[in-house]
């Protein structure tokens, strides 16, 4: 599954966060290749933490279809 960076973006709004507020919980490696990377697909359990710490269910940020 593939994360929809523009969802992503209004998930972040939402909670008043940036990119960079992620990285205690993610390696700068891993938040790199989610935004910039049109290619990488995250695991699940990627997926499933990102939006635990976007507090959003995890089908809120997949990209429709995925």
């Amino acid at each position: 599954m593939k994360i929809n960076r523009q969802k992503l973006d209004i998930a972040l709004a939402r909670k008043c966060m940036t990119m960079n507020d992620l990285k205690t919980e993610f390696s700068m490696v891993t938040l790199t290749r989610l935004r910039n990377d049109r290619d990488y697909t995250p695991s699940t359990k990627t997926v499933g933490r990102l939006a635990n710490a976007l507090d959003v269910d995890p089908a809120d940020l997949v990209e429709e279809g995925a």
